[in-house]
């Protein structure tokens, strides 16, 4: 028996959640098909026995710029106030990520030339356009190489981009105007998001697509190889091993909710985070003990585990190839992070999703077709 809608959505991770959402809005006939056994992709938590509230797929911090954004998302929870500090463990000390002007001034001194002026050709030259080659050395190559396990030299320039020098005081890890964790939980916020839209649970579709019929649009967030079955090849990604450690005697363990380790004499694990600072007050005060858990980044070959696209060169060719044939599939649309192998912010994932589904109806409108309407 097929599974129909006239928007059928593969994936209920934030751009398919989105989408769904804004459709069904709009009056729109949909229906969300997820292979995992709940809802959100990775934008999901959990409650540790403890009552400590762990992000279940390394840490969340929503934050945004867009009022429309943010009213968008306090439709289905409520946020508490969060403002991420990150600190890097660096010369056996606990330094402020970004790195700071008055760390350059302290560590190196207050004159210093970019080692590098030229356009960047790849990720190391475009870090020392922005800092001292021993600060870079310090808090940025030995954490990158570990997050992708290649020289940094072999990574995009682009990725520098979401690098910085904090030329003030402010220690937060970013200075967007809205920020915050949603009260109760990522889990149950987009268990609201898809309140009232038909969701089928562990459901593959790549192995059941013979079952489902989208009569105008099958809208695919997920890995755009896979969806072809890796034909032209497998895109890289990297995720992250993940180790919990309770300490059930203990109320903190780290100073603040992320600790970095850029030094590869530190170990493989790039981060640990302490949860309860996350948490909003009520659920600390009920939580016993504490929660660190320790990431480990790694190349996965699960596509359930695909976490980070790759940032270099041959991958993005590859994905191009990709696109290219996908663009030429009627009644298909595939996007979101895996789908467009991009990263995306939590915001910008739901800024993604809105931008689609207004061309979605704006075709509908030039169409003079009421989808979803059963007069």
């Amino acid at each position: 028996m097929a599974i129909a809608a006239d928007y059928a959505i593969v994936g209920s991770g934030l751009t398919g959640a989105t989408i769904a959402r804004l459709l069904a809005d709009a009056g729109r006939e949909v229906l969300v098909l997820e292979r995992r056994s709940h809802v959100g992709g990775n934008v999901h938590d959990h409650l540790h026995p403890s009552g400590v509230r762990v992000h279940t797929y390394g840490p969340h911090y929503f934050r945004t710029n867009s009022q429309e954004i943010w009213e968008f998302v306090h439709r289905f929870a409520r946020f508490h106030p969060y403002h991420a500090v990150v600190k890097s463990r660096v010369d056996g000390r606990l330094e402020s990520w970004p790195v700071t002007e008055e760390y350059i001034r302290r560590a190196i001194g207050v004159r210093w030339m970019p080692e590098f002026r030229a356009r960047p050709t790849n990720f190391e030259e475009a870090c020392l356009r922005m800092m001292p080659r021993a600060v870079y050395e310090k808090f940025v190559k030995g954490y990158t190489e570990k997050q992708w396990g290649v020289p940094a030299t072999a990574l995009s320039p682009s990725l520098a981009g979401r690098f910085e020098v904090r030329r003030n005081g402010d220690e937060r890890l970013k200075l967007h105007r809205y920020q915050g964790i949603p009260r109760g939980g990522y889990a149950s916020f987009m268990r609201q998001m898809l309140e009232g839209i038909p969701v089928f649970l562990n459901f593959d579709y790549l192995e059941r697509r013979e079952e489902v019929r989208a009569r105008r649009l099958l809208i695919y967030t997920g890995p755009i190889d896979e969806f072809f079955n890796f034909d032209l090849g497998k895109l890289r990604y990297r995720a992250q091993q993940r180790g919990h450690r309770y300490l059930n005697d203990s109320e903190y363990v780290l100073p603040v909710g992320q600790v970095n380790y850029p030094s590869p004499a530190d170990g493989p694990q790039i981060r640990e985070l302490e949860w309860k600072h996350m948490m909003e007050p009520g659920e600390v005060k009920a939580a016993r003990g504490t929660l660190v858990t320790t990431e480990t980044p790694y190349d996965p070959s699960d596509p359930d585990h695909y976490e980070y696209p790759f940032p270099d060169e041959s991958n993005q060719r590859l994905y191009r190839a990709y696109a290219s044939r996908a663009s030429g599939i009627p009644g298909v649309l595939i996007c979101g992070r895996l789908g467009e192998y991009r990263y995306y912010d939590m915001d910008q994932a739901i800024a993604r999703a809105m931008t689609l589904v207004r061309r979605i109806l704006v075709q509908d409108r030039a169409m003079g077709t009421l989808v979803g309407s059963r007069a």
